[in-house]
C-alpha cells in the first residue's frame, strides 16, 4: 500500500500543501528514554488512573490500534518494538510508515531516580543501521546543542558518522533537535534564535543525498518557528515535538500555533500516549489543523465524547481548557 508520508512530503516540497496534508506521527519510542513506566499508568474500566503501570504488550497494542485508525502517517518506535511489529506485518497493508529511533542521547535518559538531564547531554546510539535497515527504511536521529564547544562538537561528529553509515545503506532519516535540558544563559527569544542557527549550521554542509527528510524541534514561539519555516520553504520541512503531556488545550494550542507559523509535521509522544482516549485526541488534532474546530471547541468536544463513552477525564473541563505552557501564550 502507498504510504501517506511519501505523498504528503511531495506536496509539501512542491508547496501545494493543504491542511489535510499535515503529517502526524505517534511517537511510541519512549522505551528508549523512560524504561518500565513508558507505557503509562493503568486505568480502570472507567478510565481512572491507577498507581500501577501498563506492560510492553499494552504499549504495542496501542501502536497497533493507532496504526489501524489511519489517523497518523508515521509510527515511531524503538528498534526492538519496531522489529516485532513490522515482522508481524502490522504496516504491510497500512498507509502508515514505520520509523525507528536510531539514537538516545543522554538528555532523553528519563529513568526513575536518575538525574542525567542536570548536565550537558552526550551523544549515544543504541540502534545500528546494519540491523534496522533489514526491516525499516526510516529513522530518527536526535541532537542537542548546549552552547558548549566540546559537547556540541561531539554531537555534530556523531551526526556526521550516522550520515556516513545511513548513506551507505541508503537509509532515510529525519532530524530531531532538542532544546538543552540545562540553563545555558539565554532568554526565551534568544534560545529560539540559537537553536535555529544551530540547525542551519548542521545541515548546510549536507548534499541532497544525506539531508534529513524533515525536522523535529521544540516550539520556541511564533517568531522562531516562522523564521525557520520561511528560511528555505519546500526544502526545509519543519516538524514540532510534543514535549510534556500538559492539558488537552495545550495539545491543541501547540499543534495549531505550530501549523499557523509554518510547521507541517507534528510528532507527539506523551501528549498522545497519556491521554484518556488517544485515537479521539488525534482525530480532533486533525480537526483543529483543518480549521473545523477552534482549540477550545476541540477540548469541549473531547470531554463530551469521553462522557458519552463513560471515560473519566483526568482533569475537570475548566482545568483542561487552561493553557499552562507559557510559550503557548505568546
Amino acid at each position: 500500500m502507498n504510504k501517506s508520508l511519501e505523498t504528503k512530503l511531495r506536496k509539501i516540497k512542491k508547496q501545494i500543501f493543504k491542511p489535510k496534508d499535515f503529517i502526524i506521527a505517534d511517537a511510541k519510542d519512549g522505551d528508549m528514554a523512560m524504561g518500565i513506566y513508558t507505557p503509562g499508568p493503568k486505568r480502570n474500566n472507567k478510565g481512572k488512573i491507577l498507581k500501577s503501570y501498563k506492560k510492553l504488550n499494552d504499549y504495542k497494542q496501542a501502536m497497533v490500534s493507532m496504526t489501524k485508525s489511519n489517523l497518523i502517517d508515521i509510527m515511531l518506535m524503538s528498534a526492538s518494538t519496531g522489529e516485532d511489529l513490522i515482522k508481524k506485518k502490522i504496516f504491510s497493508n497500512s498507509k502508515v510508515t514505520p520509523a525507528i529511533r536510531m539514537n538516545d542521547t543522554t538528555d532523553i535518559w528519563l529513568m526513575r531516580n536518575g538525574n542525567y538531564r542536570s548536565t550537558y547531554p552526550r551523544p549515544f546510539q543504541s540502534a545500528r543501521i546494519a540491523f534496522v535497515s533489514k526491516f525499516a527504511n526510516l529513522g530518527l536521529f536526535s541532537m542537542t546543542f548546549s552552547k558548549n564547544l566540546d559537547f556540541d562538537l561531539a554531537m555534530l561528529n556523531a551526526y556526521r558518522d550516522f550520515r556516513i553509515e545511513a548513506t551507505n545503506y541508503k537509509f532515510n532519516h529525519f532530524l530531531e533537535v532538542f532544546n538543552p535540558p540545562i540553563n545555558i544563559g539565554l532568554k526565551s527569544n534568544e534560545l529560539g534564535e540559537y537553536i535555529n542557527d544551530c540547525i542551519i549550521k548542521a545541515i548546510a554542509g549536507q548534499t541532497i543525498e544525506e539531508r534529513p527528510l524533515f525536522l523535529k524541534i521544540a516550539y520556541n514561539g511564533p517568531k522562531a518557528m516562522e523564521e525557520l519555516a520561511t528560511y528555505d520553504p519546500g526544502n526545509l520541512i519543519i516538524g514540532i515535538l510534543g514535549g510534556k503531556k500538559g492539558t488537552t488545550r495545550d495539545c491543541f494550542e501547540l499543534i495549531n500555533k505550530a501549523y499557523n507559523y509554518g510547521a507541517r509535521v507534528a510528532l507527539f509522544g506523551r501528549k498522545i500516549n497519556l491521554s484518556e482516549d488517544p485515537i479521539l485526541l488525534v482525530k480532533l488534532m486533525r480537526e483543529v489543523i483543518e480549521k473545523n474546530l477552534k482549540t477550545d471547541e476541540a477540548v469541549r468536544l473531547y470531554h463530551n465524547e469521553l462522557n458519552i463513552n463513560n471515560i473519566r477525564p483526568d482533569r475537570a473541563l475548566l482545568k483542561d481548557l487552561e493553557i499552562t505552557d507559557p510559550i503557548l501564550k505568546l
